[in-house]
């Protein structure tokens, strides 16, 4: 009493990736206290490269360095220039120690950096903060 399940062959297909051409496009970096994460997008918002300091092979508290930052913002604006952009508006996310960093390693990388802006979300008296640290 063996049933027989028939496959279907139709071939499925397969997402091929589409080189874009984007000469201008923006950074986001968000620098937290673990980790730097930096993200090119075109001016639409859709990703075109991305990269962490995690990502560029860091771990632990080496993550969080300023170095970490340089490395993981060179791997992505090699891979942005690449795609020919040439400049670019950072949004700069976060209290991290890869904030600084990273605008410098932008610059270094030859991308030019038409606008900066902080986009850290500050409350305005929002949520009770949590009591003061005691060591």
């Amino acid at each position: 009493m063996k049933q027989q399940i028939k496959k279907s062959k139709t071939p499925v297909k397969s997402k091929k990736a589409v080189v874009k051409e984007v000469t201008s496009g923006r950074v986001y970096v968000t620098a937290t206290f673990n980790n730097t994460l930096i993200t090119v997008t075109d001016n639409k918002g859709d990703t075109i490269a991305w990269s962490s300091a995690g990502a560029s092979g860091f771990k632990g508290a080496r993550k969080s360095t300023p170095f970490a930052a340089i490395t993981a913002v060179e791997k992505v604006a090699a891979k942005a220039k690449s795609m020919g952009m040439t400049s670019a508006e950072v949004y700069i996310k976060g209290p991290g120690s890869g904030r600084d960093a990273a605008i410098r390693a932008l610059k270094s990388a030859g991308l030019n950096i038409t606008m900066i802006a902080d986009v850290t979300p500050v409350p305005h008296n929002g949520t009770r903060a949590k009591k003061k640290r005691r060591v």
